[in-house]
């Protein structure tokens, strides 16, 4: 189990969506502090980036991308000032949003915009570790991969054709998990803590590979740290350092995330899910569901379903 892409999945609400700007100076356009993550590609012109906190504007160039996370608002503006439209994309439309154009007499700004909308109501320790912003410069050699698939993703979005509704969403996915790759790959040697570390340190990515891969199964902290390789005690305190909880805590919260995405997008029945979630007893899982999320299985599985 790719603990990073198990993440992203059960953290996911709705569908992510994407499109293609041209703007002509002066412009700008504001993006709210909502649940969505945003992954702006500048593909002609330059802009910046004034983040709606007072903290300094970026300068972004061809090639330069940039990572918003959820919750963080914030203009993009062929300069600080110019004046600024909301984005409000209609999400009823599918996976692509309308074209974005906005006149102007002065220079072309050609983007490519990506947003991803997060499950913020019980957030994954990943998503609050997350920095507000990362910025990946276009830099000659690096991060092929990543470059690959916005070329790939802005080519389907300029001539989609058939099979779009079916590619976008995994080049969407795809782009996550190489801008997040990158920010992991890029802060490995220096992080001492959070999913910085979590996922790159072997002791912690180990145990988490085993709680991810079997959540069903009766963990112990000396199973996990025995897995792991180190003694009891260091494997605890470790794990509750890096990833905030201890290692039994995260289990259990795991598991009722497993549980609720399994209602959600599943007819299994109850008791079936129990047992993948670790439960022997439907009366014991039942019990451990309504702790975490106020009510019994059964009643949040009709909740989730459409009216």
């Amino acid at each position: 189990m790719d603990v990073l892409s198990d993440v992203l999945a059960a953290m996911r609400a709705g569908r992510p969506y994407a499109g293609r700007s041209i703007c002509r100076a002066p412009w700008g356009v504001r993006f709210p502090a909502g649940d969505a993550a945003c992954c702006h590609i500048v593909l002609q012109g330059g802009c910046s980036l004034v983040p709606a906190d007072g903290t300094p504007p970026v300068t972004l160039g061809v090639g330069d991308i940039l990572f918003t996370g959820p919750r963080h608002a914030h203009t993009l503006a062929d300069r600080p000032g110019s004046p600024a439209v909301e984005f409000q994309p209609d999400r009823g439309s599918g996976y692509s949003v309308v074209e974005l154009d906005i006149p102007g007499p002065g220079a072309i700004t050609e983007m490519l915009c990506v947003c991803y909308t997060f499950d913020l109501a019980r957030p994954h320790p990943l998503l609050r570790t997350l920095p507000p912003m990362i910025h990946l410069p276009a830099r000659i050699g690096d991060h092929r991969a990543l470059r690959a698939t916005v070329d790939m993703l802005g080519n389907e979005l300029h001539r989609p054709g058939s099979g779009t509704d079916a590619i976008l969403p995994a080049l969407i996915d795809m782009l996550l998990l190489y801008v997040l790759r990158a920010w992991l790959d890029e802060n490995a040697d220096t992080a001492t803590d959070g999913w910085a570390t979590a996922l790159t340190d072997p002791v912690i990515a180990t145990a988490l590979h085993h709680i991810h891969r079997e959540p069903e199964n009766q963990w112990t902290v000396e199973e996990l740290a025995t897995r792991a390789g180190v003694s009891r005690a260091t494997f605890a305190k470790r794990f509750t350092t890096v990833v905030g909880q201890p290692p039994l805590t995260y289990l259990t919260w795991w598991r009722m995330i497993t549980a609720a995405r399994l209602l959600d997008r599943t007819d299994d029945p109850i008791h079936a899910i129990a047992q993948r979630c670790g439960y022997s007893s439907e009366y014991a899982f039942s019990k451990a569901f309504k702790r975490e999320y106020g009510l019994p299985p059964g009643r949040y599985r009709r909740q989730q379903q459409p009216v």
